[in-house]
């Protein structure tokens, strides 16, 4: 089924180690309807010149200053016109060549509101470290710390409209705040895509230094105070101890 259109967002910013692996992994999807939207940061190095070489495949490449990721995430949203919109960061990469159809077969036979998958660390050799199961949603696990890979998450192009976009008020956990605010707070329908959707390198805006990881947890903390997690604080503990299983 190709009649749903998914408009996949990338975000780049000085990625040129890693951007071509991205876009060569969107470029092999068997699934064709799709809008590549690029939105760089107004890159230093040679990242457009590496987009570039690529660009019968992108539909919308924008290169100025922004705000943060979150704030170009926001940006693609708006150039958004398909049926779906999901993001792909500039280090990450499709597992196989079929998480796209099966996004799309998901929204199609399922009538998802929203959809999100499996995704696998990698260090910079491409060997797993770490492997994260989402497994099925249930109402309230937002509150048992769990939540799903963002890089795995895709939606309706509507629900951002309706529901508000990417808020920079949260720092590193505007992904994290913005699951929260459609999947725990609304009554949508909710589907898990059971596979590895997304290998992503190690190096997360989020967990690369003891200083990050602290600020980090004060914004998780704030969007679950605002998004009504029961419990903020335990919550709050039992969110990082839910990864240990995911090395083994």
């Amino acid at each position: 089924m190709q009649d749903l259109k998914i408009s996949l967002i990338t975000v780049t910013y000085n990625a040129r180690a890693t951007i071509s692996r991205c876009i060569e992994s969107v470029v092999a999807q068997g699934y064709k309807n799709v809008e590549y939207i690029i939105i760089d940061g107004g890159s230093k190095d040679t990242t457009i010149e590496c987009i570039n070489k690529y660009k019968d495949h992108v539909t919308v490449l924008v290169s100025e200053p922004d705000k943060g990721v979150y704030d170009a995430m926001n940006k693609g949203i708006l150039l958004a016109t398909g049926d779906i919109v999901g993001t792909l960061n500039a280090d990450d990469f499709f597992a196989s060549d079929d998480i796209l159809q099966s996004v799309a077969d998901m929204f199609a036979e399922q009538n998802a509101d929203i959809a999100y998958g499996d995704l696998d660390y990698i260090d910079e050799q491409g060997k797993i470290i770490r492997k994260w199961r989402s497994n099925s949603y249930k109402k309230g696990i937002f509150n048992l710390g769990w939540m799903p890979p963002h890089p795995t998450f895709y939606c309706k192009r509507e629900l951002f409209e309706r529901l508000g976009y990417y808020s920079l008020e949260y720092g590193t956990a505007a992904d994290y705040e913005l699951m929260l605010r459609y999947m725990h707070l609304q009554s949508i329908r909710i589907c898990y895509i059971n596979k590895v959707m997304v290998k992503m390198q190690c190096g997360g805006m989020s967990n690369n230094s003891p200083t990050n990881r602290v600020r980090a947890w004060k914004f998780d903390l704030r969007a679950m105070r605002s998004n009504g997690i029961q419990f903020p604080l335990f919550s709050l503990i039992i969110k990082p101890l839910r990864k240990i299983v995911q090395y083994f």
